[in-house]
């Protein structure tokens, strides 16, 4: 069984394609919290108010990060999407943390991405395109086989 963690863009439905796409592999699925509200506020929420956004944010990224340590930590591979719509430095920072623990790491970006992540790229074992292709590369680690 592969262990897969999925970091990165929470809004479009990349990882409901992956998962749906990998029902008949021997795959175990994590990410971090994908309900905004819930993950900005996480923090407060659990220690207390802060007044200050500033402090309100840092707890929140805090107690985030001991999800996304052990999720990455346990993966045996970590897929990071960069989406279209937001800048997202926590997917980078995922990315490199993956790649420092020496995991095996798939970026999935579109094209227009390509230089600004191109140092994102180099530490990755793939970069696709779309999510099947994500499919398509766990199949093949587990089995052996192509699609088709």
């Amino acid at each position: 069984m592969l262990r897969i963690y999925l970091s990165g863009e929470i809004h479009t439905d990349w990882r409901d394609r992956i998962i749906a796409g990998a029902k008949e592999l021997d795959v175990e699925f994590s990410g971090p919290v994908t309900d905004h509200a819930a993950s900005d506020d996480c923090g407060v929420a659990i220690l207390g108010d802060e007044a200050d956004k500033y402090w309100h944010d840092h707890k929140g990224a805090m107690v985030n990060a001991i999800r996304t340590r052990k999720g990455i930590a346990d993966a045996d591979i970590v897929v990071v999407r960069f989406g279209d719509k937001y800048k997202q430095w926590n997917a980078a920072f995922d990315a490199g943390y993956a790649a420092a623990l020496g995991k095996s790491l798939i970026i999935l970006q579109p094209p227009e991405h390509d230089h600004a992540l191109k140092e994102v790229d180099a530490a990755a074992l793939a970069v696709a395109r779309e999510p099947e292709q994500v499919v398509d590369i766990l199949r093949y680690v587990l089995d052996g086989t192509l699609r088709g």
